[in-house]
């Protein structure tokens, strides 16, 4: 359970209106898709705070809706205290349809709009090719609408967003703590970070390496000009385990060329779990004493987004939930685990 501001505390039931499980017509009619969307974002939040930024709206008026659905419905769906939040076992219930009812609806629109049968181009920014986070999400697009033609173009995550704002890219992957005001953004991945070495350095006989034994290795950093974000993610797990650590002194144009050289014995490298597959020969050790977690998010212009990148949006949060990709009570990643 998460953390909750100051919330009055609900009764179990409402009314008196018999808890069935399936509300009556009158009831369903009531029900609004909004509503259900901001059920659906505090149900995976567990924080009021969070859902109501997710859905980029004020958090009164989405406790004020989700209080509306639960009249509507006769039933508490979520239990508040006032420090805690958890669904009830109505609301774990009646989360499964909510999303189902989403998710078909959204399919609809899509293809009411053309989505599927005269789709725009999706312009979708990626730090590098060679990061496997977001790869699955694309996968599942180009599936689900074959004819929605993806366009893919490696550029950093500040270029990304500055791509966004002026129109010139419709998706960015990366992390979102730099994305200026006018860039939507969603968390939808927490992927563990480790250290590639080359086969048969010591490091690479352990099971998990201490973040404190590469204070003694030449790292190779995150490119500053591409991924800021990923080099101060680095330099601040260094910084927490007491070490500034010893830079590899030059650059890789991208992954394939830095994993060339950790294989090459020049340096090692931290790297995101996301990469172990396409490291090889380099070997991938998970970091301890706990694994720190790098967060991807899907950014995009927040106003008026078009369909196809609503997709987008959906199908990462679909995996994210399907594949437990990131832990729906936490927005952030502690830098000291």
């Amino acid at each position: 359970m998460a953390e909750l501001g100051a919330s009055p505390a609900f009764p179990r039931r409402i009314d008196n209106r018999p808890t069935s499980g399936v509300p009556d017509a009158v009831a369903a009619a009531r029900i609004e898709l909004r509503q259900l969307r901001y059920f659906i974002s505090l149900a995976e939040e567990l924080h009021f705070g969070r859902a109501a930024a997710r859905e980029h709206i004020v958090q009164s008026a989405l406790s004020q809706q989700v209080q509306r659905l639960e009249r509507t419905l006769g039933v508490v769906l979520v239990h508040r205290t006032t420090r805690h939040i958890e669904l009830t076992a109505a609301g774990s219930r009646f989360l499964l349809e909510a999303r189902q009812i989403i998710e078909h609806v959204d399919r609809a629109a899509g293809l009411a709009q053309g989505l599927t049968s005269a789709p725009p181009a999706l312009r979708v920014g990626l730090l590098d090719e060679g990061y496997e986070a977001a790869r699955p999400v694309l996968r599942t697009l180009r599936a689900r609408y074959p004819e929605l033609e993806v366009h893919q173009v490696q550029v950093g995550v500040p270029e990304q967003c500055r791509m966004l704002a002026d129109g010139r890219l419709d998706v960015g992957i990366g992390r979102s703590c730099a994305a200026p005001p006018q860039i939507a953004s969603e968390l939808f991945r927490l992927d563990p970070l480790g250290v590639l070495v080359p086969d048969g350095h010591r490091l690479a006989r352990l099971p998990v390496v201490p973040v404190s034994a590469l204070a003694g290795e030449t790292l190779l950093m995150p490119d500053e000009s591409r991924a800021p974000e990923l080099a101060e993610f680095v330099a601040e797990i260094c910084r927490t385990a007491g070490f500034v650590p010893a830079a590899f002194c030059g650059s890789a144009l991208n992954l394939r060329a830095a994993v060339d050289l950790v294989v090459g014995g020049c340096c090692v490298m931290c790297a995101p779990a996301s990469t172990a597959d396409l490291a090889a020969p380099a070997r991938w050790r998970p970091l301890a004493p706990v694994v720190p977690r790098y967060p991807w998010s899907v950014l995009w212009r927040a106003e008026q987004p078009a369909r196809a990148v609503l997709a987008l949006v959906a199908i990462a949060r679909e995996l994210s939930r399907r594949e437990g990709w990131r832990d729906p009570r936490e927005s952030r990643v502690n830098l000291a685990s």
